[in-house]
């Protein structure tokens, strides 16, 4: 029997998850986590989403790490901040049909910006890149990498019209790719669910609206305190204080891949912010 309220914050990632794990640890009764087992998970998301991993498969791993977790867990709530989860929603809806689901998404020009700048050895260089990339093509005969993340972030799936073109992109464009496809993916697999089982943010409207983090705390079942917004001050998953907007090149690259997506969560408008710290 499951005790635990569960929840999970879903994202790109570099939009403010490390943030709310911080802000909603702080609530009380609640065992928060940021990415949780994601040497298990972020594999496995990857793998479900190129379909090299089945629904039985996912739902066997999830149910022997964040099933179990939240089984066991001694808090009134057990939530995990990780864009890795966001592969991987439908599995965890069915296996936990309690918890609720937080999409929280950030410019995407702030979030390339930071995966290129912060963390360039991390995601979607030219070699990890690559050796996903024949692993998918070959899995019979090429062998899966180790579940390091610099490996694990995904490439086009073969039916995607994205494919061809994907196979010419730098690290920027591929990670401009990765912004507009995992939100996507979120929207989709949250449409599925009832209304009442997930709530969309903005990171910028949390910063700003104190109004919204009430919201968000109660839509989880969290007891909210106004201490909780001063979270919201500066960043936190940063190892110094840095700001690189996006150069004329970047900006035009970005909008050739993601300006539908910047328009869907009602970025369109919005002109790429300075990050004051």
């Amino acid at each position: 029997t499951v005790s635990a309220r569960p929840f999970f914050i879903v994202s790109s990632g570099r939009s403010g998850t490390a943030m709310l794990h911080k802000a909603l640890s702080a609530a009380g009764d609640v065992e928060m986590n940021h990415e949780y087992m994601v040497h298990h998970v972020q594999p496995l998301g990857v793998r479900r989403y190129l379909g090299l991993a089945d629904r039985a498969e996912a739902l066997k791993t999830l149910s022997e790490t964040h099933v179990a977790a939240v089984r066991y867990s001694q808090a009134a709530h057990w939530g995990d901040s990780s864009n890795k989860l966001s592969w991987l929603i439908p599995e965890l809806a069915e296996l936990l049909p309690d918890a609720k689901f937080v999409h929280l998404v950030r410019d995407g020009r702030k979030v390339a910006s930071s995966y290129f700048h912060k963390l360039r050895n991390e995601g979607y260089d030219d070699r990890s890149t690559a050796i996903l990339q024949a692993h998918y093509d070959d899995p019979a005969n090429v062998p899966a990498p180790p579940p390091e993340k610099q490996y694990w972030w995904p490439v086009p799936r073969h039916d995607d019209p994205m494919r061809l073109p994907f196979h010419g992109f730098d690290q920027f464009e591929r990670i401009a790719w990765h912004w507009t496809e995992i939100n996507r993916t979120i929207l989709n697999a949250l449409l599925a669910l009832p209304a009442e089982r997930h709530l969309f943010v903005r990171l910028e409207d949390l910063l700003v609206s104190p109004q919204l983090v009430r919201t968000m705390f109660g839509s989880l079942g969290l007891s909210y305190r106004d201490e909780h917004f001063a979270i919201f001050a500066r960043p936190h998953n940063v190892n110094r204080p840095e700001d690189h907007p996006l150069t004329s090149e970047q900006c035009a690259a970005f909008d050739a891949i993601a300006a539908p997506m910047m328009e869907h969560l009602g970025y369109a408008e919005r002109a790429e912010y300075v990050v004051n710290y």
